[in-house]
């Protein structure tokens, strides 16, 4: 029973997952973010080639 008790009010593992979690969220909208970011600055250097072809 004392095995039992102590494992129910150790939260050491608790507060890692929820760690891991926070960081998993942080590291998806870090990729999303430069993913959009990519996705403009190819547009732009596309649009610069474009011009300095014409000119």
């Amino acid at each position: 029973m004392q095995t039992i008790r102590k494992f129910i009010k150790n939260t050491k593992g608790a507060t890692a997952i929820e760690y891991g979690l926070i960081a998993a969220l942080i590291a998806v909208a870090a990729i999303v973010a430069m993913k959009s970011v990519g996705t403009t600055l190819n547009s732009t250097f596309a649009n610069v080639q474009s011009a300095m072809k014409t000119s």
